[in-house]
């Protein structure tokens, strides 16, 4: 059974998203060519600013970007953000990849199925801003089974895979302000606005587990 988040911890993220916030601005995240290249890790902990962690929240911050092509890919179509079937065949495979790993299926399925609700979280803010500003609209449709969605399943053996890696230090009662701390780094690498900090803390809840 998974821990519940302390309420400490969820006081220190919601800081640190606002903190974050008021730091790097309310712009949308940089474009690929002007977003900064991420901070190697091992420079990164040498000055304090990350944590063994950081291999996860690397990954769920990848993830959350790729909301933005998502949603355009389906913004204007009639391809709905909320896509029951396709979501529970993603569960459904992560919980057969889990086992193979030796991982608990039921606490992988719910860590992706926060990452499943962070991104339509970032999808529907996207929606509500292009409505509102249609000068921001994406110009270009990304293909959605081509391109998008393997980038994704990518990222879906990478996490497990660093999920499976981290299982000890996931356990530990200092995981949550040290999964914090590794996500404010990832978001301050990635430039991630008001809208993908509030996915990227959407996407935590279940990374932490009990013992």
């Amino acid at each position: 059974m998974r821990a519940q988040r302390p309420r400490s911890t969820l006081t220190l993220l919601g800081t640190l998203t606002t903190a974050a916030t008021l730091a790097l601005g309310t712009a949308g995240p940089a474009t690929a060519a002007e977003r900064p290249a991420p901070v190697h890790h091992t420079a990164a902990a040498a000055h304090g600013l990350t944590s063994d962690l950081a291999s996860v929240t690397e990954l769920l911050a990848q993830r959350l970007l790729l909301a933005d092509k998502v949603a355009a890919a389906k913004y204007g179509t009639d391809t709905p953000i909320d896509d029951p079937e396709r979501e529970a065949r993603i569960l459904d495979d992560v919980r057969t990849r889990a086992a193979g790993l030796g991982l608990d299926p039921d606490a992988m399925a719910a860590v992706f199925r926060d990452q499943i609700e962070a991104n339509k979280l970032v999808q529907r803010g996207l929606y509500a801003r292009w409505d509102a500003n249609p000068g921001e609209r994406p110009t270009e449709r990304p293909d959605l089974a081509k391109e998008v969605r393997p980038a994704l399943d990518r990222i879906t053996t990478r996490l497990l895979a660093a999920l499976d890696d981290t299982e000890r230090a996931r356990t530990l009662p200092s995981c949550g302000p040290r999964l914090v701390t590794a996500a404010g780094w990832s978001a301050y690498t990635h430039r991630l606005d008001g809208l993908h900090l509030k996915g990227l803390g959407r996407a935590l809840p279940s990374v932490c587990a009990a013992p």
